[in-house]
């Protein structure tokens, strides 16, 4: 594990033969450095992570991925494994189409929940690839581009206000002001991605603008540093930081307890953004492979299989569809 967490490493001896007393068994024990690869932003904080590490309750021990991004599939497992779930529901927004999203695996252990996403051709996607569980109601997903204006009034025309398990935020720009903003719902846990580029002793935050995108510079959301004190503000423990460096966890402080690393500051449980590091997935995701139905095949998604069987099958389907609707 040494070796993933570092990419440099240090070479115990320097061997050198002792010529003047034709000793060849004498060795120069002075340690040194050798040089592999490449550094993210510095040696301190390779340093950091290796020393957590060695800490049970260090979250990026127990990362893994199946549809996030990153290990956040994991974290997140172990997040709820501490603290145990209430009514299982999450809200995410920043999707996409949702294949690659913190709440995806969640469905397979039967939460529900609200996924907003700004672009109407990603989420028709997701109305296509989540058929059963939109269909089902287990998975509600709204085409909206977020503000902090209108973030209450998506959350209760969707239904979700009071309590929840999960509250992701991923809309690369506002999501520190969002964050801020949210008050119709109380998120007993908070993902949040983060700048990994700036040091954890920073405090930045880009300036609010309503119609911002993305332009895959580093103008875009906030330090850790900031969010660690947002954090605090609103009633949230900063708890870790996924490997990458990419998204913050919080927890909601009533829960927080023991259960977690202290001190709970950025300067503590800091990753920098390790962009040329990856967790993948073997099989790529085409579908939500939840509560599909024997039989139909792709049909679960509103397609159906090639061939003379398949137009058969399609036809099967198309009736049973005028069937239900009348």
């Amino acid at each position: 594990m040494k070796g993933l967490l570092t990419k440099w490493k240090i070479a115990p001896y320097l061997t050198r033969h002792d010529t003047t007393r034709h000793d060849t068994t004498r060795h120069d024990t002075t340690p040194c450095l050798r040089f592999e690869g490449s550094v993210t932003g510095g040696f301190c904080w390779e340093e950091l992570t290796r020393r957590r590490w060695e800490d049970p309750k260090c979250l990026e021990r127990y990362g893994y991925k199946v549809y996030s991004q990153n290990d956040e599939d994991g974290i997140i497992q172990e997040i709820f494994r501490r603290i145990g779930t209430t009514n299982k529901r999450f809200i995410e927004f920043g999707v996409q189409n949702g294949l690659e999203s913190n709440c995806h695996y969640l469905l397979h252990k039967g939460w529900s929940g609200l996924w907003i996403e700004g672009s109407s051709k990603y989420v028709k996607e997701i109305h296509a690839r989540f058929r059963p569980v939109i269909k089902s109601g287990q998975l509600k997903a709204r085409n909206a581009f977020i503000t902090r204006d209108n973030i209450n009034e998506l959350f209760t025309e969707e239904g979700f206000t009071g309590e929840i398990d999960l509250l992701s935020i991923d809309i690369d720009g506002n999501d520190y002001y969002v964050w801020q903003a949210v008050k119709a719902v109380k998120p007993r846990v908070v993902v949040i991605e983060f700048n990994g580029k700036f040091p954890p002793d920073l405090e930045w935050k880009q300036a609010y603008n309503s119609k911002h995108v993305w332009d895959g510079s580093d103008w875009q959301g906030a330090s850790l540093k900031s969010y660690e004190l947002l954090g605090r503000e609103l009633g949230y423990q900063l708890v870790g930081t996924n490997f990458n460096g990419v998204n913050a966890f919080f927890v909601r402080g009533d829960l927080a307890g023991d259960k977690f690393i202290t001190p709970a500051t950025a300067e503590n449980l800091y990753n920098p953004l390790r962009a040329g590091f990856g967790f993948r997935s073997i099989h790529p995701a085409r579908y939500c492979l939840v509560g599909q139905q024997e039989e139909l095949g792709a049909g679960n998604y509103g397609k159906a299989p090639k061939g003379l069987k398949g137009t058969i099958r399609r036809a099967i389907f198309k009736i049973g569809n005028v069937w239900r609707n009348g």
